[in-house]
């Protein structure tokens, strides 16, 4: 060794020494600074570069203190304190295969508790990467937390793990947190080809496929052979298309067409719930397009399966159970939509219209006890009404209480709806009258004795203002046979 190399050498043990002095009075950064100046002195001295790792790790600037320990190991390779350092940097930095690695090198191999927080550190991790394509990914969030643990104080955490809860967060249906995630990873890199299929990915749970797509496109962009992007772009690519198709042939009114693309889209992904949420939704319109009310009532329940605040879906479910005429159902399904949207007045006016429709069905369907559509005609209505009338009347049943009770609701019925003024009102769900007092109690009926040619029914003034003319010609203007008192209802065919 020269003269020069001797001084050197000399130089260089003064610092280290100096700064071992340093770091034993917890002067850290003033003991970094000297060992510094030995490595200058004496660069391939392993020692030195091990006594700065270790105050560097007291500094807790540990990837500078992995550096100078892989320089230790490198100027001299096998000594067990370094490789047990060099384990104990990569777990706090969270690589704990390699810690592992460095710790088996050893010779004997390390053990100990942190031998063990490398094990502990790599099941979890390894654990949340199975638990992601398991029936339940947010357990693996709790495995990512556990690996957390074992990271140094103020280590960040590295970009895998951040992709991994992100992963997670969406498999399990947080979408908040997959997109506040992934929003930090492209704020510190926006051509983070992983980032962007995460993005991507997000968008895509989201149904917003278009931008999806160009994500998925960007990614692949920044790395060609992403092949997570790429199968990503397949699939949502097939999704967009036939959505899309589905949105114009329902645009243009070729609902049948409509109808088989979005069931088609529906086929693509199935474990897509935001996108096959909406795709649901569009067939139930379809189908009320269809007038297939019912197959609109179950793809609403499916949406809301999917989707539980889908509110749009909430006011289409009560729409078509309203159709349905499950009125009940109807007004608790207008109240749940307007508590998740009570912005919308317009379903105030819904609710109020289902809540009569409601109070309509529980009264007196004339149109039923008639056999006649709400639509029906003044000349239909009359024909209803005598092939009724014939049916109940009481001198064709004289021991049939409940053909009489019948034959009651036949002739409220028909004077109500014979009259427009009535049936409007009843059509608008008006109370039109009190039931006891509608045929004015059949006053003057005597339970259908003493009618006397039905002089005894004031010109049929008891029976609310019906036709005498239609009963008349129903049972052929006059004629006997009929029960004591009112010979006119014989039961003749004249008149049909």
């Amino acid at each position: 060794m020269s003269q020069t190399e001797t001084a050197t050498a000399d130089s260089a043990v003064t610092f280290k020494e100096q700064g071992n002095v340093a770091y034993k009075a917890g002067n850290y950064q003033e003991a970094v600074e000297l060992y510094g100046k030995a490595i200058e002195a004496d660069p391939t001295n392993p020692v030195y570069y091990g006594n700065r790792s270790m105050a560097l790790m007291q500094l807790k600037e540990y990837q500078l203190a992995l550096n100078d320990t892989l320089e230790s190991n490198s100027y001299g390779p096998g000594v067990a304190k370094t490789l047990n350092r060099l384990g104990k940097l990569y777990t706090t930095l969270g690589r704990p295969d390699e810690a592992l690695q460095a710790y088996s090198s050893s010779d004997p191999p390390a053990s100990g508790p942190e031998v063990m927080y490398a094990h502990e550190m790599s099941r979890n991790l390894v654990q949340a990467e199975q638990l992601l394509h398991s029936e339940n990914p947010a357990l693996g969030i709790h495995s990512l937390d556990a690996a957390e643990r074992y990271l140094g104080a103020g280590v960040k955490i590295p970009r895998k793990w951040t992709l991994l809860r992100g992963q997670l967060y969406l498999a399990s249906g947080n979408i908040d947190g997959a997109t506040s995630l992934v929003m930090s990873l492209l704020r510190s890199d926006s051509q983070d080809p992983d980032a962007l299929t995460l993005r991507g990915k997000v968008l895509y749970q989201e149904g917003d496929v278009s931008k999806a797509v160009a994500h998925f496109t960007e990614a692949l962009r920044c790395d060609p052979d992403n092949a997570n992007a790429r199968k990503s772009l397949k699939v949502a690519k097939e999704l967009e298309k036939l959505r899309t198709e589905g949105n114009n042939a329902f645009k243009s009114g070729s609902y049948a067409a409509a109808k088989e693309l979005y069931t088609r889209a529906l086929q693509v992904d199935p474990t897509n719930k935001g996108i096959n949420s909406k795709l649901y939704s569009n067939r139930a319109t379809v189908n009320i397009k269809l007038n297939l009310i019912e197959e609109a009532l179950a793809d609403s329940d499916e949406a809301l399966l999917l989707d539980p605040g889908f509110v749009k879906v909430k006011k289409t479910r009560a729409r078509v159970l309203l159709q349905l005429e499950r009125y009940e159902d109807a007004v608790q399904e207008f109240k749940s939509a307007i508590e998740m949207d009570s912005a919308d007045t317009s379903l105030r006016q819904e609710l109020q219209n289902a809540e009569l429709e409601l109070k309509k069905s529980k009264r007196k369907d004339y149109y039923k006890i008639l056999g006649v559509s709400k639509t029906c005609t003044e000349t239909e209505l009359k024909k209803a009404y005598r092939k009724q009338a014939l049916i109940y009347h009481p001198d064709k049943n004289p021991d049939d209480h409940t053909a009489q009770e019948k034959f009651k609701e036949v002739g409220e019925a028909y004077e109500t709806l014979s009259d427009p003024q009535k049936r409007a009102r009843y059509d608008s769900g008006v109370d039109l009258q009190d039931p006891s007092d509608m045929f004015g109690g059949m006053g003057g009926m005597g339970g259908m004795g003493g009618m006397g040619g039905m002089g005894g029914m004031g010109g049929m003034g008891g029976m609310g203002g019906i036709d005498p003319e239609i009963l008349f010609q129903m049972f052929g203007g006059a004629g006997g046979g009929g029960r004591g008192g009112h010979p006119g209802f014989s039961f003749s065919s004249g008149g049909f």
